[in-house]
């Protein structure tokens, strides 16, 4: 399946998921397969190169114009590959502690830059079903982990990433928060 980015001055990426019926249909499988495989290839300096693409570590099925409840993580953290295929994900529990990345975050959807501080919880409990180890799981994530996750999460409620910014103080650190 060919895939196409959509960009965030298109209205369909604030557009509101949908569950996705399980176990999943052919279509779905072949669209979690291809976001995954996308993500991973986008990570190639030469492929991305050669396709003038961004490399990224998340990708969710609205970005591509599927309103589906469905997104993908792939990236290498030390020796270890964190990688998911997530099917309905759910944050069932969230900390009182917050992280933001030093840096601010981007998006794939995303062209033009947005400074500031991302306000993030820095721990969650996700449930979801996943395609890769084909079964409901629990990921307990905090810090990039769980930024990762709460960023492709948002765009399921239809939420960008520079909506947590707070542009009167961009960068002004909450007391109960972490920079990384």
């Amino acid at each position: 399946m060919k895939l196409k980015i959509i960009k965030d001055n298109n209205p369909k990426i604030r557009k509101k998921s949908v569950d996705v019926p399980l176990p999943l249909s052919a279509e779905d499988k072949d669209l979690i397969d291809s976001m995954f495989n996308y993500l991973v290839k986008s990570q190639d300096e030469e492929y991305a190169m050669k396709h003038n693409i961004r490399a990224g570590v998340g990708l969710a099925a609205i970005q591509v114009g599927f309103p589906k409840r469905m997104f993908v993580i792939y990236y290498q953290k030390g020796d270890e590959i964190v990688q998911y295929k997530l099917v309905n994900p759910k944050i069932i529990e969230t900390s009182v502690r917050k992280v933001a990345l030093q840096d601010g975050e981007g998006c794939l959807s995303v062209d033009k830059e947005h400074q500031g501080y991302v306000h993030r919880y820095y721990k969650i409990v996700m449930q979801a079903y996943d395609v890769i180890q084909g079964k409901d799981i629990t990921i307990v994530a905090s810090g990039y982990d769980a930024i990762v996750l709460q960023h492709e999460y948002d765009h399921l409620a239809g939420t960008l990433f520079y909506d947590h910014i707070v542009y009167d103080a961009p960068f002004v650190k909450l007391p109960n928060e972490e920079i990384i």
